[in-house]
C-alpha cells in the first residue's frame, strides 16, 4: 500500500509542477484544524512528515486570522496555538480578524499567484478550493497524511488552456495582420517609386556591366562553368612490375665473355728473347 500512495501522489506532484508551474520548496498553508490533527495523532514534526509525502523540503504557512480564532477557541486548542506561533504568517490585508476559510481563500486568490499547498480538515474549504485552478490539497486520516488527486474542474482548465495556446487570440489576429499590411504598402511604394525613376537607367547599367564582366573575362580567362578534369585510368605501378627481357641483355654475357678473354690475354707476359753472345769457342 506505501508503494501505491508513493506513485499516486508521485503523478498528482508532476500534474502540478507540470501544468501549474509549483517549484521546491513547497510552500504549504495550514489552518488550525489541520495543526491540532497533527498534535492529536503526534505527527511531528511537521514539517519532515510533509516532506515525506512531497519528496522535498517543504517551508509550514499560517496566517493571523487563524491564530485568532484558535485563541478564540479556548484552552482546548492551546497546544495547536503554540504550535501555530512558530509557524510562518502570510500576509493577509485584513484590520480585523475574519474567519479562517475566508482568508485562506482571499490569501490563494483566483489563481494562486503564490503556489500554495493548503493543508485543512474542513471538507467544505477544501470542496471550494476544488473550483479554484492549481490549488493541490492535504489532509489527515488518523496517523496518515494524503495529497488530494486534482478535481475534474482542474483538469478541465489545464486543457481548455493548451488549446487556447495553440490558437490566436483576437488582439494578436489584429496585431499581426496590421503588421502584414504595412509591410505589403510600404514594399508596393518603394517598388513603384524605384521603376519610375530608374526604368531607363537599369538598361544602361545592364549592358555597361555584360562589357565590363566581358572584358574581365577575356583579361583574367575566367570561365562561365567550372571545368573538372576527369579521373582517367592510370597505367601499373612500375615498381611493382617486373622489367622485361631485351635483346641487348641476351648479348651482354657474350660481350663480357670476350672482355674476359682479352684481358687475359693482355695479362699475359711478354717474354723478351734476348740474343746470345757468341762464346769463345764460336770465336
Amino acid at each position: 500500500m506505501k508503494v501505491k500512495k508513493q506513485k499516486r501522489h508521485r503523478k498528482i506532484l508532476t500534474f502540478y509542477t507540470a501544468c501549474f508551474g509549483f517549484r521546491k520548496p513547497f510552500k504549504v498553508l495550514c489552518d488550525g484544524t489541520f495543526v491540532n490533527h497533527l498534535l492529536v495523532n503526534r505527527i511531528t514534526p511537521a514539517d519532515t512528515a510533509l516532506g515525506n509525502i512531497l519528496s522535498a523540503t517543504v517551508k509550514l504557512y499560517t496566517t493571523r486570522c487563524v491564530q485568532a480564532e484558535l485563541k478564540r477557541l479556548g484552552r482546548s486548542y492551546s497546544e495547536a496555538l503554540e504550535a501555530s506561533h512558530k509557524l510562518i504568517v502570510a500576509r493577509c490585508e485584513h484590520d480585523k480578524c475574519v474567519s479562517a476559510d475566508a482568508c485562506i481563500m482571499e490569501v490563494v486568490g483566483e489563481k494562486n499567484s503564490e503556489h500554495f499547498f493548503v493543508a485543512s480538515q474542513d471538507t467544505d474549504l477544501r470542496n471550494k478550493l476544488q473550483e479554484i485552478p492549481g490549488v493541490p490539497l492535504i489532509y489527515g486520516l488518523r496517523n496518515a497524511l494524503f495529497l488530494e488527486p486534482p478535481s475534474a474542474f482542474q483538469r478541465q482548465y489545464v486543457k481548455t488552456s493548451e488549446e487556447g495556446r495553440l490558437h490566436m487570440t483576437v488582439k494578436e489576429y489584429q496585431i499581426f495582420r496590421d503588421r502584414v499590411m504595412n509591410r505589403l504598402t510600404g514594399e508596393e511604394a518603394i517598388g513603384s517609386n524605384t521603376l519610375m525613376e530608374n526604368g531607363d537607367a537599369e538598361e544602361q547599367n545592364i549592358n555597361v556591366q555584360a562589357v565590363k564582366n566581358s572584358i574581365t573575362k577575356n583579361r583574367l580567362e575566367i570561365k562561365d562553368k567550372p571545368q573538372f578534369k576527369r579521373k582517367r585510368a592510370k597505367g601499373p605501378n612500375p615498381l611493382s612490375c617486373k622489367k622485361k627481357k631485351s635483346e641487348s641483355q641476351n648479348i651482354g654475357p657474350l660481350k663480357e665473355t670476350k672482355g674476359d678473354n682479352a684481358l687475359k690475354r693482355s695479362r699475359k707476359r711478354k717474354r723478351s728473347h734476348k740474343r746470345k753472345m757468341p762464346t769463345e769457342t764460336s770465336r
